[in-house]
C-alpha cells in the first residue's frame, strides 16, 4: 500500500480518535488540540477528500439541525482499509525513529 502523506495521516488518525463524531469542525478542533496548529478548512478537506477517494473513510449524514438551516452534518468514519493504512503508517513511523540518536530535547 502507498504510504499516507503526513496531512492524510493526521486527518485519518483524528477521525479515528473522534469515533463517530468526526465532521469538518470537530476534526479541525481536534487537530488544533493535538498539534497546536490551526488548520484552515481547506487544509482539512483536501487530505480528507484524498483519503475518502482511497476508500480509507466513509461518510454518513447526521440528522438535519435548525442551526445549520436544516442541513445535515456529514460525518466521517474510518473503514477497515483505513485501519490497515493507520497500522502501516504507525509501524513505519516507529521503524524510522527506532535507534535514532537522542535529539537532546527530551526532558528528564
Amino acid at each position: 500500500m502507498k504510504l499516507l502523506s503526513r496531512a492524510e495521516e493526521i486527518v485519518l488518525v483524528t477521525i479515528w480518535k473522534l469515533q463517530g463524531n468526526a465532521y469538518g469542525i470537530t476534526i479541525r478542533e481536534k487537530i488544533y488540540e493535538d498539534t497546536g496548529q490551526k488548520w484552515s478548512i481547506g487544509a482539512i478537506y483536501a487530505p480528507l477528500h484524498r483519503i475518502q477517494k482511497k476508500g480509507l473513510v466513509k461518510t454518513f449524514e447526521g440528522n438535519p439541525i435548525p442551526e445549520r438551516g436544516g442541513r445535515s452534518k456529514v460525518y466521517y468514519e474510518v473503514t477497515d482499509k483505513g485501519k490497515k493504512a493507520l497500522a502501516e503508517i504507525k509501524s513505519v513511523n516507529e521503524s524510522i525513529w527506532n535507534e535514532a540518536p537522542n535529539l537532546g530535547t527530551e526532558r528528564s
